[in-house]
This record gives C-alpha cells, structure tokens and sequence, in this order.
C-alpha cells in the first residue's frame, strides 16, 4: 500500500471540474484499488459522486491510499494533479462561480 497526505489548495475545493479530473486520472489505474480519506470519511476515487461526499474544500487535508501492481505510480499521479492545483493557477476563480454582473 502507497499512501500521501495532501493539503487542497484549489479555490472551489474538490468541486466537480478538479473532481472529474482526479476520477479519470484514478481509472487510468485499472488493476490498483485507490481510496481519498478525509477525517473517517473514505471515499473510491474511481467515482465522482463519491469524492464529492467527502467535502472537500480548500485548506481540506486527504489521504490517497492505493493498493495493486502500480499504486506507486498511481499516488504519484494523483499526488501531482494535486499539487499542480488541478491545472488552475492559485489566484483563478473557481470555474463555478459567477463573474460579478457588469455594470
């Protein structure tokens, strides 16, 4: 078993955009078994609905566990997506939030 805890410094959390992405990156992993923790709730991290059950906002600390023939590539792979704030710079706006209206 391979595991990282990891802090979300993503603007709108685990929200569905970063989500979807951490889900298709975790199905890549077919044969390896990848769970997301927060606290006592664990989620699969092959589903969406899943991983947003567990809340999880920014400043949010997770555990990635993987376990199979390439959990360490795996934890390697989410643990990049991740750190690389799912694809987004720090100071972007979360994708699900409304522009001010324009006056």
């Amino acid at each position: 078993m391979q595991e990282v805890t990891l802090t979300i410094k993503h603007n709108g959390g685990l929200h569905a955009r970063p989500a979807r992405l951490f889900v298709q990156l975790a199905k890549k992993f077919t044969s390896t078994t990848i769970t997301v923790a927060r606290n006592d709730h664990q989620a699969n991290a092959k589903s969406i609905l899943n991983l947003l059950t567990l809340g999880a906002t920014m400043g949010t600390q997770i555990t990635i566990r993987a376990t199979g023939p390439d959990e360490l590539e795996a934890v390697k792979a989410l643990q990049e997506l991740v750190e690389s704030n799912f694809g987004e710079s720090e100071d972007e706006p979360p994708d699900h939030v409304l522009p001010p209206p324009s006056q």
